[in-house]
């Protein structure tokens, strides 16, 4: 009959063995992968793609930068056209009503013959102009209401963009992370930790704990311990 110590290590021993095999496996892919990364930087290194491969990393926060740019003016500009149509067609509904309203009074003073010629021709350049008036004012609203239709651009526009954006931002965290969850905390340096965190950067010279060059990418491997 096995003692209650015995019992409680055989049903602990199974366990214990199961997660040393999983840290051991963990290790074993880890070191795969930093050995993988190791060599692949030093090939690439030697045909000159690592410059590549910075410039490209390099580009994704300028391209992303640019993105959200892109979306906040056209974003302002749709709202600064919107804006302004509706503070104009007010303004062409009043023109356009008081030529109306002008229009049939002088209709009313052409109709009688008690004045003379010269006033009439006066009178009916006067009409003139206030038509032209009517008309130009109904062209113009239909064109503002034309640009007022055009801004749905900005909404699929803006949609795609911030979804690229939101993509990006999401890949980049979600790669930081695998390495902060499948490395040890003793192993990560500080300093290197910082650089991770940073993230790519646009302007290394005006950055701290930066990976921008050959030797310091050397320098982030080996104290990952590969």
């Amino acid at each position: 009959m096995n003692s209650p110590l015995a019992s409680i290590i055989e049903e602990n021993l199974p366990q214990h063995l199961t997660t040393a095999e999983d840290s051991l496996k963990n290790e074993d892919i880890l070191t795969r992968v930093g050995q993988l990364t190791r060599d692949l930087h030093q090939n690439l290194s030697g045909l000159g793609f690592d410059k590549l491969l910075q410039n490209a990393a390099e580009a994704i926060p300028n391209a992303r930068d640019r993105l959200d740019y892109v979306a906040k003016m056209t974003e302002q500009a749709a709202d600064k056209v919107l804006n302004a149509i509706d503070v104009a067609s007010p303004l062409q509904d009043e023109i356009c009503s008081a030529g109306k309203s002008l229009e049939k009074k002088w209709q009313t003073v052409l109709e009688s013959t008690s004045f003379k010629k010269q006033y009439s021709e006066a009178a009916s350049d006067t009409l003139a102009f206030l038509k032209i008036t009517n008309d130009n004012t109904e062209k113009t609203k239909q064109q503002l209401l034309e640009i007022m239709m055009a801004q749905d651009f900005q909404d699929l526009t803006g949609q795609v963009i911030k979804k690229v954006m939101a993509l990006a931002q999401d890949i980049e965290k979600q790669l930081l992370q695998v390495l902060v969850d499948f490395k040890q905390p003793s192993v990560v340096k500080h300093d290197v930790e910082n650089s991770l965190l940073n993230g790519p950067q646009i302007d290394p010279k005006n950055a701290v704990n930066v990976v921008s060059d050959q030797q310091q990418v050397d320098d982030l491997l080996d104290s990952l311990g590969f």
